[in-house]
């Protein structure tokens, strides 16, 4: 049963990297008016350009925030009573 287990996984392991691997390795990722905006902003010395990218980055940074207090709390709420105090009980040892 844990060879049939194991042999999905890899399989499916194996699967999604052969996917991953046929992705496109460029992309751009700001729309024509971001793109512009920010380009003209670094010719004229000006610092629109910065508060673009930090507000890029806020946005950015909030799901994967949200994403790790949720597993946080995930991880707190569904532990086991033997995980939570560090001692694992063994059955025949003597």
């Amino acid at each position: 049963m844990k060879k049939l287990h194991a042999l999905k996984v890899g399989f499916f392991t194996f699967m999604l990297g052969i996917a991953l691997s046929f992705q496109p390795h460029v992309s751009k990722a700001q729309c024509a008016m971001c793109s512009l905006n920010a380009e003209n902003s670094t010719q004229d010395g000006n610092t629109q350009g910065k508060g673009l990218n930090a507000g890029i980055l806020f946005l950015l940074a909030m799901p994967f925030l949200f994403g790790a207090g949720m597993g946080i709390l995930w991880y707190k709420k569904y532990r086991t009573p033997a995980e939570k105090t560090g001692f694992k009980m063994t059955q025949g040892l003597k």
